[in-house]
């Protein structure tokens, strides 16, 4: 494994025949964009993380149910992903074999673990998948009053699984059959900053060096998005690799290193916080429209970051990582891309911003 080294040569050749296969399947264009991403949280901290939402994005709560097993808060905004923050009551958890790290101590239960799109076939889609060899969590499609869902059972790559939602009408309802409101006392404060803080931009999970491939890859075969392009910085043993639907679509982001972790001293940021945090999301990008107030307003506020804000409009885009959620164990990125900017990211801001997790 000392010699492994990434480059994208061998990446494009597979990316070419898993699109291939993909087609061939049957499964161009059953799988849209993302619906939702799910956030499960410790027990103690499940309020904890709706209200941090509430004050820190501009999303609000629309929904919040107990179902058995778990407890669900949906936080939604016009024009995104909706972001449910769930808990457990017990039983099993697949997704603990991903979750420890050095550094997160007994919070086994805290990730970002499911990516949800959107599926308008749902049951041709399970079809064609298990006739492939994908294994989901559930036997069957889990049947609710609005809207049908599966998911895959956790990636041995990047610790995520992806679901699959076919809606049934126009309500934007998770609650399956059995549910009960969940009164949470919480209210998403008054402040004008938040209603510039919008939609979900990209989600960057931190995948092993050698797993960069097969990750983008399985999610290619598993999705209809595209792989776009990588930032490769060489200087922090880091690649941040990007998977699209479409221009201006919510993206799948991967970053690896470009050589397997060795010593804390030299692996570089990104290895490192695999290391230290586990198989996981490092952090949610959200929109934000006049960025420079937006970033002193949170500050104020008590948000404290780990980078600067980065970028310029000259540049295209600005930047900033906020510190990891206790609740979440997710790092928040407020973006501003300006004038139309589709280059996505630039390579100075992906190596500040790679720089700054080594404060992780």
């Amino acid at each position: 494994m000392d010699t492994f080294h990434n480059d994208d040569a061998a990446l494009l050749e597979n990316v070419e025949r898993v699109l291939g296969e993909r087609s061939r399947a049957g499964l161009d264009g059953l799988v849209g964009g993302l619906e939702a991403i799910v956030v499960n949280t410790e027990p103690e901290n499940f309020a904890g993380a709706v209200a941090e939402l509430l004050r820190y994005t501009g999303y609000d709560t629309i929904q919040a149910f107990s179902s058995p097993g778990v407890d669900t808060a949906v936080m939604s905004l016009a024009g995104s992903a909706d972001i449910l923050i769930t808990r457990r009551k017990g039983g099993d958890n697949p997704f603990l074999p991903f979750n420890a790290g050095l550094k997160v101590g007994d919070r086994l239960a805290t990730r970002l673990e499911t990516f949800v799109f959107s599926c308008h076939d749902l049951e041709r889609y399970a079809a064609i998948q298990k006739g492939r060899g994908v294994r989901f969590l559930t036997p069957d499609i889990v049947r609710a009053p609005g809207c049908d869902f599966l998911q895959t059972a956790p990636s041995a790559f990047t610790g995520n699984s992806i679901g699959f939602i076919q809606r049934k009408d126009r309500s934007r309802g998770y609650a399956p059959p059995g549910s009960t409101p969940l009164h949470l006392d919480l209210v998403k404060p008054r402040a004008a900053h938040l209603a510039n803080i919008g939609r979900l931009d990209h989600v960057a999970t931190r995948v092993k060096a050698q797993d960069r491939d097969p990750a983008i890859l399985e999610f290619l075969s598993l999705t209809n998005y595209h792989f776009d392009f990588a930032v490769y910085v060489e200087s922090l043993n880091s690649i941040t690799s990007v998977a699209r639907l479409g221009a201006g679509d919510y993206a799948q982001v991967f970053t690896s290193g470009i050589t397997p972790f060795t010593t804390p001293e030299s692996s570089g940021p990104t290895e490192m916080f695999i290391h230290n945090w586990g198989l996981r999301a490092h952090h949610m990008a959200l929109e934000t429209e006049d960025i420079d107030a937006v970033v002193e307003a949170l500050r104020a506020d008590g948000m404290r970051y780990i980078s600067d804000l980065v970028g310029s409009r000259e540049e295209g885009l600005k930047q900033v990582f906020t510190v990891m959620s206790p609740t979440t164990f997710l790092v928040t990125e407020y973006i501003k891309r300006f004038d139309g900017f589709d280059g996505f990211f630039t390579k100075s801001n992906v190596t500040h911003l790679t720089k700054a997790t080594e404060k992780q």
